[in-house]
């Protein structure tokens, strides 16, 4: 692509390594705008729109989501803005992001345990694995892991709806 040259949608697309769809979406949550339109209603991008496409791309991964890749759009364009608040957001996500890798280690030394107490050649209703997802067992040896139960202390359906609940709040939040 040429400096200053006009892009259709599936160009700009095919140079920012998405998908048509991806730039709609995008313009629906207004981060993308096209720079003009043709008479025949085909929409043109600049090299802004490539630039800020990159940059939504770059954002997503290192884990921001749309809404903070928003705030981060925003600015980069307000020019009175200091870096200062870009290291705060930037700081903000390095923290989460370690918070869910502490809990992927406790979650990997929870199944390594019940990895090592299993003895292969068993019949399945005698393995542990098994018996431990019906069990309060598994949240003790979580806890063990990571100093606390995984469900706020509560067993059965209960306790795993409000782990899926924290699980999903976690996601969206990111």
């Amino acid at each position: 692509m040429k400096t200053g040259e006009a892009l259709t949608i599936g160009q700009l697309a095919k140079a920012g390594g998405v998908r048509v769809q991806t730039v709609r979406y995008y313009e629906r949550r207004r981060l993308l705008l096209p720079t003009s339109r043709l008479p025949s209603g085909y929409r043109l991008y600049g090299d802004e729109a490539l630039k800020r496409l990159r940059f939504i791309k770059n954002a997503q991964a290192l884990g921001f989501t749309l809404r903070e890749i928003e705030g981060l759009l925003n600015l980069r364009v307000q020019s009175v803005n200091h870096c200062r608040e870009v290291q705060t957001k930037a700081s903000a996500k390095l923290a989460t992001v370690e918070a869910k890798i502490r809990d992927l280690e406790a979650l990997a030394r929870a199944l390594r345990t019940l990895i090592r107490s299993c003895r292969a050649g068993r019949p399945t209703d005698h393995c542990p694995i098994l018996a431990s997802l019906e069990s309060s067992v598994l949240e003790s040896g979580v806890e063990k892991c990571n100093g606390k139960k995984p469900n706020g202390g509560r067993g059965g359906k209960a306790g795993a709806k409000e782990s899926t609940r924290r699980h999903k709040d976690r996601v969206a939040r990111t």
